[in-house]
Formats: C-alpha cells, structure tokens, sequence
C-alpha cells in the first residue's frame, strides 16, 4: 500500500516505529497532488517549498523522540477559504487582491500549525463559498476522483478531491449549508460538520452562525483526531464553545449499542430519493441495527426551511460582496451576483422573519433529539452530476439547494451532522449517509459513523478470508 493511501493514524504509527517518516510521507503527497491536479484541479496553490521545510523538521523531532502534538509530520490541505499564514486566500475570486498581508492563521490552521501538521497545498472553491458544487471564476472546475465527467461537489469540493486522491491525509472544509458533506458524499470521503462554535472560526464569515469550518478525512477516526487537534477556543472568535468536555477520539469504542436512532428516509415523503441511494442507505442503517442499536422510522417535526436558508444566505453573499465596485461585480459568478442582488433587496423584517423559522426550527429539533439520539437520513438525494452545472441537468432545480435538502436545514440548527460513504451507484459512484446528533453531541455521531466504518473493515476483512 502506497504512503498516500494511509489515514493519519496509520501515519504517525509509521513514524513512531521508524517504518518511514514524515518527509517521504510528504514527498508522496506532493507528488500525487500535482498527478491529479490536472485532471481533477483540487488545488488553487501546491506548497512544494513549504511542506518539505515542514517534513524535515518532524522528522527530526521524531528521529530525537519528541513529536509535537498529534499530528507532527501528517500532510494536510486547507480549503482556500481560510486563512494560512505566508499565503493568499483568495476565496475562489478574482475580486481579492493578492499582495495581502497574509500574516495571520485562522483559528483551525493555527491549531494544525501548533502539532506539527505539514501544509500541502490550498484547496478549491466555489466564490466565497456559496454553492454546492466548486467551480469558479478564479480556478475553474473542481472533477470528481471517481468520473472527471462529474463534479467533485462543493462548496469544500477541492479538499474534498484532495483527500479522496491521496494527496494529504486530512483536510479542513467549511460547512454553511452542506459544504463539507456534500463534496464528501460525492468524493467517498468522510465529513463532519461539528457543531457550531466547536472549532472557532475567524474572520467571521459572512455567512454568520450558518458556517462551520470541519473535518475532512478517510475515515471517522481520523476526524475525531483532527477534531481533538481543531476543536479548541481561539480568542479571536468570540462565539466559540469552551473546552470539548473530553477527547473524541477515546469515546469512538463505545460504538452503538443501545443508541436511539430515527431513520428518515425523505423527510417524511419531502424528498424524491433515487432507488439506489435509498437501497445503499437502507442496507447501512440494518448494519445500525444489527450492530446493537434501537432504530425505527420516524422523521423530524419540519417542512422544507429553504426560503428561511434563503435569506440568510443570500444576505450574507450581499454583504460578502458589498462594497465591490462595479468593475468588481462584473467579475463575480454570475450565480453569485444573482443572489447577492437578491440578499440586497431583502428587509430587516424579512431576515428576522427568517431567524424566527431557524428558531423554532432549532425547537423542534430539540424536542426530537429527548425521543433519539441520532437522525439518519440519505446525505443527498442523488450521486454526482455533470461537472461545471450548479443543478443536475433537466432536474428543474434553479439553485442547489434544490438538490441539497438533507443538508441545510442542520446549518439553521447548528447540530453535527457528518456524512459516511455506504456504496456506490450501478455508475460506480459514492453514495453518503448522514447521522444527526443534538447539539454538543458530536461524540455521538462520530461513535455511529466509526462503528459503520468498523463493520465495513470487519466485513472486507471476512470475504477475504472466504476468498483464501
């Protein structure tokens, strides 16, 4: 097995034993981000002189017996909408001047920097973030690793390619209303929107309390270590959680059993699902099941919250974009300058009117989590489509948040939710379930996607001792 196709913890296992060291590791990873970089176009900027300072210096800190925190010589990417410090983040516009100064981390990439991590590259974005596939008109478009043809989804879609490929074990996305999880279910990785305020972000988004910054990893154990590495307070950002209550990487082993589960299949009939994502989902929820968990059919007390999503949405894309100038606006996506022109005609009544629906939303959720533990449900309704096409072709969809609706309404309430992959399509494309805790419960989601994750090893591991 090649180097860039480890996860993190088999990593670092490798340089604790002296099997191999962070500098290989971070060859491998740069040699394989510009392989795919023209084919899939994951990166905006590959650090091909920053990570191999970076990887010389873990492995001397391994080679004395002294690494730097969980993550010392482990490559990483950072979706180019966060700031890493020495570079430009230029948020997929062309609108963002590049001289800078570039003197400061975000938050996450700070932490990262803090145990050792080694920056790869920055990944692609959609501008500013603002829809669920990734193309733009700074970088192009973002393909997905399993068909070129289709898209890699986004907003977080170049990371999400990144880790897919090999290139950097791990990755940070940002999530406002699916972007960590959609381009994971389409790319067969996994992605943690954590809940909000638990890795601090900065500067704020414009986008406010929809926008998570998370995990995005091979597999859910992987994340619980970034998590345990990302998801402590910065002072910078005055809406961040306290410190997490323990480590989630420890609360993995306490899997499922005796769990309360709600399997939602369509939201209660709201969301024409296809027959192979269903079927792919079903089977993974009777893996729940048979894997010690109390599940049964049951959906969440809410209809369709897009136009509240809406007018938060598209005010945040106004304000983003408000004082461009014209010449400056011409240059946007034009998806993007439509919805901001809509955002610029809305209300301060109408925003509130919106916060109203996210508040009672945020009840009903509450509610529904006194009966469950966690809420399972498809994490989008159909696998990837045509690349550089903000909807599916013919699906009578204007925006993506047509096709989003397992998503975003958990941006309004603030809740985890990750996505696991649980199959392909008969095009050989990967299918994503999502699991929904309460808030402050993402130890639980990661304990269910691990134990999905474990039962899939386990079952690998069995048809090949058939085999032999």
């Amino acid at each position: 097995m090649e180097l860039t196709d480890l996860t993190a913890r088999r990593l670092l296992d490798g340089y604790r034993t002296g099997e191999f060291g962070p500098v290989e590791a971070a060859r491998a990873a740069l040699e394989r981000a510009a392989r795919i970089q023209p084919e899939v176009n994951a990166f905006v900027r590959l650090l091909e002189e920053d990570a191999p300072a970076q990887a010389r210096a873990a492995e001397e800190r391994w080679r004395r017996g002294e690494p730097k925190g969980l993550l010392d010589g482990v490559p990483v990417t950072v979706k180019d909408i966060l700031l890493l410090r020495g570079h430009p983040t230029l948020r997929g516009s062309r609108t963002i001047p590049a001289a800078g100064p570039w003197d400061e981390d975000a938050p996450s990439v700070a932490r990262l920097r803090e145990h050792g991590a080694v920056f790869v590259g920055k990944t692609t974005t959609p501008e500013f973030g603002w829809k669920g596939v990734t193309d733009s008109p700074l970088s192009g478009i973002t393909r997905n690793p399993y068909d070129p043809s289709r898209t890699a989804g986004g907003s977080s879609g170049g990371s999400a390619a990144a880790v897919a490929l090999g290139a950097g074990a791990l990755s940070l996305g940002t999530d406002g209303g699916g972007s960590v999880r959609i381009p994971a279910a389409f790319c067969g990785i996994f992605g943690l929107k954590p809940t909000y305020g638990r890795v601090p972000l900065y500067p704020a988004s414009a986008f406010g309390t929809l926008s998570h910054v998370g995990p995005m990893t091979r597999d859910a154990a992987d994340a619980a270590l970034l998590l345990d590495v990302i998801g402590t307070p910065d002072a910078r950002d005055w809406s961040a959680l306290g410190p997490a209550p323990g480590s989630f990487s420890a609360a993995l082993g306490e899997g499922v059993r005796g769990l309360r589960v709600a399997f939602s299949p369509s939201l209660g009939g709201q969301v024409a699902v296809r027959p192979a994502v269903a079927a792919a989902v079903r089977r993974a929820v009777a893996e729940l099941a048979g894997l010690g968990a109390y599940v049964e059919e049951a959906d969440p007390d809410f209809s369709d919250p897009v136009e509240a999503f809406h007018a938060l949405w598209f005010a945040g894309a106004a304000r983003v974009t408000q004082r461009l100038s014209p010449d400056q606006r011409a240059q946007l996506d034009p998806g993007l300058r439509e919805i901001c022109g809509r955002g610029a005609r809305l209300s301060a009544l109408d925003y509130l009117a919106a916060v109203d629906v996210r508040m009672d939303l945020g009840r009903r959720m509450g509610l529904f989590h006194e009966r469950y533990d966690l809420l399972v449900t498809p994490t989008l309704p159909l696998t990837a489509f045509e690349a550089g096409a903000e909807v599916p072709k013919g699906a009578g969809y204007h925006r993506w948040t047509g096709w989003t609706p397992f998503t975003y309404p958990f941006n309004l309430t603030q809740q985890p939710a990750a996505t696991v992959p649980v199959g392909t399509d008969p095009d050989g494309l990967p299918i994503g379930l999502q699991i929904v805790a309460a808030r402050h419960r993402d130890d639980l989601v990661l304990r269910a996607a691990h134990a999905l994750y474990e039962a899939g090893v386990a079952a690998q591991k069995e048809r090949w001792r058939q085999r032999a």
